[in-house]
């Protein structure tokens, strides 16, 4: 692990209100005292029951979720410091790729346009330029733009919702991608194929990625190292092949022990 990572968090912590008493108000500590590096074109995985406070974190990364306690720091530089010009950079290289295709796209705007409006307003291409571009990036996740540049999401299947949405988090070109639970809604034969698509991205772009995920089945196939989050915290973290192989911490031999196994189609390398 370099000593410089792309973005970390230093003791992250965050609380949200819960329902108690009508006189007290009580909170419950989603992310409890968290510090994670992730590294220039690494893939971590943080993975953990439903709960656990993964996507909490994620938010916390992407800069919508202010912590109660602690700091995230992207390029040596904490993010509650960035304003303007560096806000909007930060906001153009830390990318999200979410869990639910159907909410994310807009239902009334056709594929080609869902890719080329942040080409337009991060990139600041014209609106000729943006249309050619985001045509190549569908052609990029298997989606020639001769047969999908004109459909509307509802006319696609989830498998290609989610690479439309892959394609849009691509289009800002960013350093950092955050995939939010991105084949969990999926069937196994079009996990493997959306799975594909990323691992590709991550290594023709050498982009950073944290894979969000409750299934330790696909870890193996896309993460460099992963991290188990528990109640909040991280309990263990590590090189994949050392976490999945020799796991140390009770609660991840149990996800381990609960998780099936991972069809060879997936595996991929």
């Amino acid at each position: 692990m370099p000593t410089e990572a792309l973005i970390r968090t230093d003791a992250v912590t965050v609380e949200y209100p819960v329902r108690g008493s009508a006189f007290r108000r009580q909170m419950l500590r989603a992310v409890d005292c968290v510090s994670l590096p992730i590294a220039a074109g690494e893939t971590l995985a943080l993975v953990g029951e439903s709960g656990s406070g993964k996507s909490t974190l994620g938010r916390v990364l992407l800069g919508s979720q202010t912590p109660l306690e602690g700091v995230v720091v992207w390029r040596g530089h904490p993010v509650t410091g960035l304003r303007g010009r560096e806000w909007r950079e930060f906001r153009r290289e830390v990318q999200v790729v979410f869990q639910d295709t159907g909410a994310a796209l807009n239902p009334r705007r056709h594929v080609i346009d869902s890719v080329a409006l942040p080409l337009r307003w991060n990139r600041g291409l014209r609106s000729g330029e943006a249309a050619e571009r985001a045509a190549e990036l569908l052609e990029q996740v298997g989606l020639p733009a001769r047969d999908f540049a004109r459909r509307l999401p509802h006319a696609l299947s989830g498998g290609q919702r989610q690479r439309v949405g892959i394609a849009r988090a691509l289009a800002s070109d960013p350093a950092l991608v955050v995939a939010d639970e991105p084949v969990s809604a999926l069937d196994v034969s079009v996990r493997a194929q959306v799975l594909r698509v990323l691992q590709a991205a991550q290594r023709a772009r050498g982009l950073a990625m944290l894979f969000i995920t409750h299934d330790l089945g696909v870890v193996r196939a896309i993460a460099d190292r992963v991290a188990v989050m528990q109640s909040g915290r991280i309990v263990e973290d590590g090189p994949t092949d050392a976490v999945l192989d020799f796991p140390r911490h009770p609660y991840t031999r149990a996800l381990m022990a609960a998780t099936p196994a991972l069809p060879s189609h997936i595996r991929t390398t």
